[in-house]
């Protein structure tokens, strides 16, 4: 049996058994509590600054131990209207591949700082999220969003993540990586949103930059959620029309709880007509298991197939991950990890092995 049928037979697994059961930028744990991702965060389709909500979960649900009574905890509120955050990652990262010496590197994966305004509340509020490393500082959220609260719709504009498929914190992930769409690709345009207390539905208009080059098309996206307390259901398209091609993407994806473990799934289909051969058909899938072992201690594995060119004969990738998250307390997580891309034989990079230790700091 080839890798390709087994992803499908595993994804295809985990749907069904979502069909049966009745439910940070991390969405296992939205699969693991029965939340939305608007719960814990300001942006309706997860990532970014937190909520007061947010703040609170991070403060006593999610680390090992709590903070004594009587300290001081980070609640985001300066004054009424507005509430701060941010994010930093920093990490150790040693890369084996064959036949050449051990690279190691130590980094800044990010710094990121968040700020929102209620200029009225629950109507009418301005969101800035905002790059300051590594590199030149960089916007990456600039947006107003109009709030209707009595019928739950909402409409943002500015600068904005495009809602398409599990927003991961690993940008690298092959579903990311092949759709175009993930926090590394902010686009400028308009997005209606609609929240209601099971479903979870958004409508992007934008210039398609990610995707389409310099402005020179546009990119519609939309999305449908619908989530329970232990599972959830959701199917996205993107259709961008440029001069260098036009470009179709489908995704669909589930999540599921069953007792102490979170599991994730993920197929995308993209038919790329901006290459040279005139079109190509891509495929990427993700499957993830969070096993919670105990408060504050999480176990992750993931498996993800890509096919890059369906017309291809074996030219299929795969990556194979292992993490270890850690939060000892709030506002903190240690994470260590290994992963293992397997490719072309001849191709040394698409055969490395990855080691990996992050710090993680949010408030």
């Amino acid at each position: 049996m080839t890798i390709h049928v087994v992803f499908r037979l595993l994804l295809t697994l985990a749907c069904a058994v979502g069909s049966w059961t009745v439910a940070c930028a991390e969405p296992y744990l939205a699969v693991q509590q029965g939340y939305k991702c608007a719960a814990c965060h300001v942006n309706a389709t997860g990532g970014g600054l937190r909520t007061e909500f947010g703040i609170v979960f991070a403060e006593n649900v999610l680390p090992a131990r709590t903070l004594p009574e009587g300290v001081p905890v980070w609640t985001g509120r300066v004054g009424d209207f507005l509430r701060l955050g941010g994010d930093l990652r920093t990490n150790w990262t040693r890369t084996e591949l064959t036949g050449a010496k051990p690279q190691q590197t130590f980094q800044i994966d990010q710094v990121r700082a968040y700020a929102a305004m209620d200029i009225v509340p629950e109507r009418f509020s301005v969101y800035v999220d905002e790059q300051i490393a590594p590199g030149n500082a960089t916007a990456m959220e600039a947006w107003a969003r109009l709030t209707d609260a009595s019928s739950g719709t909402y409409l943002k504009a500015g600068r904005l993540y495009l809602p398409f498929g599990w927003r991961l914190q690993d940008q690298t992930a092959f579903v990311r990586e092949t759709s175009g769409i993930s926090m590394a690709t902010p686009d400028t345009g308009l997005e209606l949103g609609f929240e209601r207390e099971h479903w979870s539905a958004q409508l992007a208009v934008s210039h398609g930059t990610a995707n389409a080059g310099q402005e020179s098309g546009h990119q519609v996206t939309s999305q449908v959620v619908w989530v329970q307390s232990r599972y959830r259901l959701g199917g996205a398209v993107s259709l961008t029309q440029s001069d260098a091609g036009n470009r179709r993407a489908g995704a669909l994806f589930a999540g599921v709880r069953t007792g102490p473990v979170a599991w994730l799934g993920e197929i995308d289909l993209v038919r790329d007509g901006g290459v040279p051969e005139g079109s190509r058909s891509m495929i990427a899938m993700l499957g993830e298991a969070n096993y919670r072992i105990r408060k504050g201690h999480n176990l992750k594995l993931t498996a993800e197939y890509l096919d890059p060119d369906r017309r291809v004969a074996e030219d299929q990738q795969t990556r194979w991950s292992a993490l270890y998250e850690y939060t000892p307390m709030p506002f903190l997580q240690l994470r260590a990890g290994l992963r293992r891309y397997r490719g072309i034989p001849q191709s040394v990079l698409e055969n490395r092995r990855v080691a990996f230790i992050e710090l993680h700091g949010f408030w």
